[in-house]
């Protein structure tokens, strides 16, 4: 007789123990990234002394601090705090000048400030000036709670808790939900250390998570109400600061996609859930078939990029998607779905439509009988130079119409003469140049943004499912 197959609580457990052997950083390993915090933190305070800036303290925080990174994925959030008095220009300046001081191969980086990455002893690193602030409620930069978030998690983070978070983590990497940069829209490290916290391990995450419906919200204080958004996905107040959401960048479709992933995979276990499945996009002559097979038809907008971080332009860039896909359907077409993507260089939206061209004729509604306008709307369309397809005529309420003729049919024309009405950002707007103009796909060369947008476009599935031809 052979054995019964492992019921799904142990086949996890099983299938987790694996995952961990591969990703768990190795005790060498470990020993290099605490040996490197410690000399950046003795070489930045040395740094700050010998040019006589008033830095309070500095400090390496985030996963390189609490050891729940990932074996492959290694990064050093090194922070220098100044006191809440110095004038922010001279918190950038200060902040810059130890970074390119302390760090190899510096290169200048921007987020609410700039600051600096390069290299140190082996390992790259973000150097961000902040303040040292002591009511973590009451923070002037966005990095100013960091200290708090750091002693909150360290002194509740047990090895078992750790191996959990990066499980998590591997498990949220492989569904592509992991990352709360602008241009992912996923669950931030500190998320998902909040989350493994609250539930104990990820199983215990991923039973919760399964039975969610969106908006979710998590609230450990509900007499305090974090400032977000109604429609925020995910409602978790930060322990630091009560007011404040952990969750903010996690957009509903991520955390929609964590939910059905979270059921499917306690009730198939598998190794293959924290393997990302990685699909190669289409070149533009591979979408084009694409495109004819589903008798579609798309347009492009081409825009050069604009001076600004991912997390700055793609709000941009994705409501200026919005835009066209309003004013599109404003305008009479079916819109099946849009994206876009960021280059060094250039901008590209994509918006796929049923059909390249309106129908040439248009129910224009008249008054009801009996109306004095009856006459002016009868005199107006019974002319011989009147667009008249047919009519007019008396619609089953008692109103008059006509079907009238449409004088501008195609998608691309009628776009082009909206985009400078379109509420598609300040920055793309002023990268609106005379002559720019809405194209269809085939007009456009291949390019590696193009690709990524007909990927998202054309691409769309559940991370977990392979890939339809």
């Amino acid at each position: 007789m052979g054995t019964a197959p492992a019921d799904p609580p142990h086949r996890a457990q099983e299938v987790e123990q694996g995952v961990l052997e591969q990703i768990r950083p190795t005790p060498a390993l470990l020993a290099r990234v605490a040996a490197a915090r410690d000399h950046l933190v003795e070489r930045g305070t040395q740094a700050a002394r010998e040019r006589n800036f008033p830095l309070v303290r500095c400090l390496v925080a985030g996963s390189a601090a609490r050891g729940t990174f990932l074996a492959d994925r290694i990064d050093l959030d090194f922070f220098l705090l100044f006191p809440p008095d110095l004038q922010r220009s001279e918190l950038e300046r200060m902040g810059l000048e130890l970074g390119a001081a302390l760090l190899t191969d510096t290169e200048t980086r921007y987020a609410e400030h700039p600051y600096r990455r390069g290299w140190f002893d082996g390992f790259q690193v973000d150097a961000v000036p902040g303040y040292a602030i002591t009511d973590s409620s009451r923070p002037q930069t966005a990095v100013d709670r960091t200290p708090f978030h750091q002693a909150y998690l360290s002194a509740r983070e047990t090895p078992a808790l750790v191996d959990q978070i990066r499980l998590t983590k591997q498990f949220l990497r492989a569904l592509g939900v992991y990352g709360s940069e602008a241009r992912r829209g996923g669950c931030s490290g500190y998320l998902v250390e909040l989350l493994v916290l609250r539930f104990g391990s990820l199983q215990g995450l991923l039973t919760a998570a399964r039975g969610w419906r969106l908006p979710v919200r998590l609230l450990s204080r509900p007499d305090v109400a974090p400032r977000a958004p109604e429609d925020v996905a995910l409602l978790l107040d930060d322990p630091v600061d009560p007011a404040r959401n952990v969750a903010t960048a996690l957009t509903a479709r991520n955390l929609a996609t964590l939910i059905l992933g979270a059921g499917a995979y306690l009730d198939d276990p598998d190794p293959a859930w924290f393997a990302a499945k990685t699909v190669p996009p289409p070149s533009c002559e591979e979408g084009l078939k694409q495109i004819h097979a589903r008798s579609t038809h798309v347009g492009a907008l081409v825009l050069p990029r604009p001076a600004l971080v991912d997390d700055i332009l793609y709000p941009q860039l994705h409501k200026a998607e919005r835009a066209m896909a309003d004013e599109a359907k404003r305008l009479g077409f079916a819109v099946l779905g849009t994206s876009s993507a960021a280059g060094e260089g250039e901008l590209i939206l994509l918006l796929e439509v049923e059909h390249a061209e309106r129908p040439a004729v248009r129910v224009h509604d008249g008054p009801p009988a009996g109306i004095d306008r009856v006459s002016a709307f009868l005199e107006k369309w019974s002319a011989p130079e009147a667009p008249v397809m047919q009519g007019p005529y008396v619609t089953e309420d008692g109103r008059l119409a006509v079907d009238a003729r449409r004088e501008h049919r195609r998608l691309e024309p009628l776009l082009t003469a909206a985009l400078g009405q379109l509420p598609i950002g300040r920055d793309l707007r002023a990268s609106l140049a005379e002559g720019t103009r809405v194209q269809p796909l085939a007009e456009l060369p291949d390019s590696p943004q193009l690709r990524e947008a007909l990927g998202d476009l054309l691409g769309k599935r559940l991370p977990w499912k392979p890939a339809r031809n």
